[in-house]
């Protein structure tokens, strides 16, 4: 897809201060330092719009950003590290929690892990309260050019087996370096998003045949 717009919206901590424009949401998840920053300023061409912090778990707010005035990525704190306060992951926790439950805009989740290594404990964790709650997940296997393609399956399989993934659950190598994989993750996000609106579709012409009459249905 060919970004010709992106900007940062807002910083968010509740439902108060989510967009009201109803546009497409999609949620990016991961580890601290596991380059979602990096991912985000290469998908919307865009340098330095995602901050990308020296201090891992900086991040304590919903990061809205609006690209093509057509939908929304939304940056989540990172997880997994362990000098963030106790209070602090347990507030994410419950800002998390609520927005994954509630968000109708929310339409699926892209969860990066590095694929230099075997997804963590807290990777696994958040692939499976995605699966519990029933959101569809994207898998981006980050730093893809820090190995050798040659090595990409095997790495790509041991992250399959680890997180168990499940259904159409989709896996993309990604280097935000050489840009791999951003023309097929924008795909994927084309893709999904396009089923998501003929769904739409079909359930509002469904709810818009007149129930019939005594008449009839004798």
């Amino acid at each position: 897809m060919k970004v010709t717009s992106s900007e940062f919206v807002i910083s968010a901590v509740g439902p108060k201060q989510y967009p009201e424009d109803g546009l497409h949401e999609i949620a990016l998840v991961g580890r601290s330092n596991v380059g979602k920053s990096s991912l985000l300023n290469k998908m919307m061409n865009r340098k330095g719009l995602a901050r990308i912090s020296s201090r891992p778990g900086k991040t304590q707010t919903l990061n809205y950003f609006r690209v093509n005035q057509m939908l929304y990525f939304v940056d989540f704190p990172g997880y997994g590290y362990a000098k963030v306060a106790k209070t602090i992951k347990e507030q994410w926790g419950k800002m998390i929690e609520g927005y994954l439950k509630n968000r109708e805009q929310l339409r699926f989740v892209i969860q990066l892990v590095d694929i230099r290594h075997a997804p963590s404990k807290d990777d696994v964790a958040m692939y499976d309260w995605c699966k519990q709650i029933g959101i569809p997940t994207v898998i981006v296997a980050t730093k893809g050019d820090k190995i050798a393609r040659g090595r990409w399956l095997q790495h790509t399989k041991i992250i399959r087996q680890t997180l168990n993934m499940r259904g159409g659950d989709t896996i993309i190598v990604f280097s935000s370096e050489t840009g791999q994989g951003k023309d097929e993750l924008w795909g994927e996000i084309m893709r999904r998003l396009r089923e998501s609106n003929e769904s739409a579709q079909e359930a509002g012409a469904v709810a818009s045949v007149p129930a019939a009459t005594s008449s009839e249905s004798e």
